[in-house]
């Protein structure tokens, strides 16, 4: 998903493992070229052990062969062969008997590769799964293009030059990703491997997730340069109460929250927040921690460890109290559940 700060790799990231499970590849890595297309400043990749890792059998990016970043057409060579320098394979990296290699671009303009190898069941990759990764590689070649220009808005200081690059987000780059998924759902009807249509309709969800984050840049965007709204609080607490927690807190919004979100609930879900989280570091002993601050018909703050559980972190405790009545003195609500996969989903909804 594309967060607060657009959060690039981990977006990236479940695209390479969304492409590698998709084709059946066992392995699977996307580099992004730097701005000036002479180097990868990212090599993200999926799929090695952490025996592989200790054995330096997981490559860098740093002796790809040159024509596969920069020649806008999809390569798929059988076998990589020839010296070790030209296609960057490490000493220890396992045998590769199939690659396909799918350019990263967006309005001609290359962003990197995505790469995928070794096949399971030792067939070549298909025609089907080439059209597959390109449709990912549209979707991530359009992440790279926003997440840019996300970074550049954030030193500029004329107006119009932020509410251009809002409309550009909106009527270019969501309209685009609207279209990708409508290909990839067009992709499942063509298959009747339910395993493949599975995948599909998950490659689809996240899809919707990028939209949904980002239409929240676009708020964001066009919110003036020197506005201090709850967005800017709630990254500044999050970055704050690391310590506290052990670890990162990514922190994603939905919707017009600096629109929506007045002093009156504010102050609430601020304090709400620095409870949650203070609750998390005492307790949880969680590895992850998110947070999800989203606006719509309410004011939704959400947060999810993946702890102990919320049965052996704090019971109903003072916390817990005090988070509940703070959401009940705005006509709200508190609901604290432990997901199906461990850990505790806390969430304080309040009306607008």
């Amino acid at each position: 998903m594309i967060e607060a700060d657009l959060q690039l790799p981990v977006l990236l990231t479940h695209l390479a493992e969304a492409a590698r499970e998709l084709v059946d590849a066992r392995y699977g890595a996307i580099g992004v070229l730097n701005e000036q297309a002479t180097a990868f400043e990212e090599f993200i990749t999926v799929g090695w052990t952490e025996a592989e890792d200790a054995a330096g059998a997981r490559p860098t990016g740093q002796r790809l062969l040159g024509p596969l970043t920069v020649e806008p057409q999809p390569l798929a060579p059988a076998d990589l062969t020839g010296p070790p320098d030209s296609y960057g394979v490490p000493a220890d990296h396992p045998p590769v008997t199939s690659f396909l290699d799918v350019v990263v671009q967006m309005r001609g303009s290359v962003y990197g590769n995505f790469y995928l190898t070794d096949k399971q069941g030792g067939a070549e990759f298909t025609d089907e799964d080439k059209a597959v990764v390109a449709a990912l590689a549209l979707a991530a070649g359009i992440a790279i293009e926003s997440a840019r220009l996300h970074d550049r808005v954030r030193n500029v200081t004329l107006l119009e030059d932020r509410d251009r690059i809002a409309r550009d987000l909106h009527d270019t780059v969501i309209q685009r990703l609207f279209a990708l998924g409508l290909s990839l759902q067009i992709t499942a009807r063509m298959t009747a491997e339910a395993g493949i249509v599975e995948r599909i309709g998950g490659a689809v969800d996240e899809l919707d997730g990028v939209i949904r984050q980002l239409r929240s840049a676009i708020f964001d965007l066009e919110t003036s340069p020197g506005d201090d709204g709850v967005r800017r609080a709630v990254l500044n607490l999050a970055h704050e109460m690391r310590p506290v927690v052990g670890s990162t807190v990514r922190v994603t919004f939905e919707g017009a929250v600096d629109a929506v979100v007045g002093p009156r609930i504010s102050v609430h879900l601020l304090a709400s927040l620095r409870e949650a989280l203070t609750n998390v570091g005492k307790h949880a002993r969680a590895s992850t921690v998110a947070v999800l601050v989203a606006v719509g018909d309410d004011v939704c703050l959400e947060v999810i460890d993946d702890g102990v559980g919320f049965s052996d972190h704090g019971g109903d405790g003072h916390g817990l109290r005090n988070l509940r009545n703070r959401a009940e003195r705005l006509d709200g609500g508190l609901e604290v559940t432990v997901p199906e996969g461990g850990g505790t989903r806390l969430v304080w909804r309040v009306p607008t």
